[in-house]
């Protein structure tokens, strides 16, 4: 074939976007078995406080484990993520980065930290690095709970209907209150941050998929789980899973960990 000036940058742009697609789009390589750890770190997402991861640290300590759970601001993602480095920098040793829900965003850019030896997203957000996220979500199905968000200006926050019904679905009635009452509201400018790196590209992964989950598409959590070689555990379970969940998300962890639970 002769090759003049157009078919040459013709062929050198599709090499180009060759290598784009199986570089970026390929699922990140299985990761060995992670080294042990006893220092655990959490981050919360929206409509949450530090205090939803209660019900697994209660497991978690008596194993020994030193816990924090970061109190997420929920202002802008470079404000957030700075409050989880901090909490990473205070650990000695080793650390398991868990995120729910968009607290994976957190797992995701400060899961590069030297101390994390692992990350485990439970039902959450796994962007790759500056990927937009949310045109991504829209390529599933829209969860209900979406349209169960109001603002009050730049603030946000879930109606008490999608609260106890989309993201607290199988937690009891009484306890699921509780929580709508302690919900801690987002800024929206929150939501336009993209992270830069991706932990869960050099880090061993773990996720657990929420199946009856009406706050993140099941679908979605499924394939980003699968993009990142990620150990996966499904649960029947709302979005809350650490909290109608507890043991399971707890025993994902501790293998996190590097320990048999």
């Amino acid at each position: 074939m002769i090759m003049n000036r157009r078919t040459f940058a013709a062929t050198i742009a599709a090499g180009a976007a060759a290598t784009l697609v199986s570089t970026k789009g390929m699922a990140a390589p299985a990761i060995a078995k992670p080294p042990k750890a006893k220092n655990i770190v959490f981050v919360h997402g929206l409509f949450a406080d530090g205090s939803c991861w209660s019900d697994v640290i209660s497991r978690l300590q008596p194993k020994g484990f030193n816990v924090t759970s970061v109190q997420n601001p929920l202002t802008t993602l470079p404000d957030s993520v700075a409050a989880a480095e901090r909490v990473l920098a205070r650990q000695d040793g080793s650390t398991v980065l868990v995120g729910h829900s968009f607290g994976g965003m957190l797992v995701t850019q400060a899961g590069t930290h030297p101390n994390v030896s692992s990350v485990v997203y439970i039902a959450a957000r796994a962007p790759d690095a500056n990927e937009d996220f949310a045109a991504l979500a829209k390529t599933y199905p829209t969860p209900p709970a979406s349209a169960g968000i109001v603002f009050d200006g730049d603030e946000g926050r879930l109606t008490e209907k999608a609260f106890l019904h989309d993201f607290a679905g199988d937690i009891p009635k009484a306890r699921a209150e509780v929580l709508y009452a302690t919900q801690y509201p987002f800024q929206k400018a929150l939501l336009a941050g993209k992270v830069t790196e991706a932990a869960w590209r050099t880090k061993p992964s773990f996720y657990a998929v929420s199946t009856e989950d009406r706050t993140i598409n099941p679908d979605l959590e499924r394939f980003l789980a699968k993009r990142m070689g990620a150990k996966t555990i499904e649960l029947k379970s709302s979005h809350l899973s650490m909290i109608s969940h507890p043991r399971e998300v707890t025993e994902l962890i501790i293998e996190a960990a590097g320990h048999k639970a």
